[in-house]
């Protein structure tokens, strides 16, 4: 999705070209196709090709992507997506990293959610 969203539109080989350990063209367009068929993606053929067109804005599907990620794995805990988070990541965060998360949590309290 990232690649189809940084060009506007992408064919298999383009997603391909795009990925820095990629699978085999077949996987690429499997994948696509499920991206089609959940209807994230939609496509048109242009010639003997598919190019690949975004049906949501980035913001949508990360959203979309954090909502299925959290019920999955998470039965639906925010504080248990942080706390994963934050022990597989706690020696990259920077202290802007850390205030800037604070100050997320605290606006999220001063809101009521």
């Amino acid at each position: 999705m990232d690649i189809v969203f940084q060009r506007g539109s992408a064919t298999a080989a383009d997603v391909l070209a795009g990925l820095p350990d990629p699978p085999s063209y077949s996987a690429v367009r499997a994948l696509l196709r499920t991206l089609v068929d959940k209807g994230h993606l939609t496509h048109r053929l242009d010639g003997l090709k598919y190019v690949y067109y975004p049906t949501v804005a980035p913001a949508e599907a990360k959203h979309s992507a954090l909502q299925h990620l959290l019920h999955t794995f998470f039965r639906n805990s925010p504080s248990q997506v942080v706390a994963a988070l934050l022990d597989v990541s706690a020696a990259e965060l920077t202290r802007d990293d850390l205030d800037r998360m604070a100050a997320l949590i605290e606006q999220a309290r001063k809101e009521g959610r």
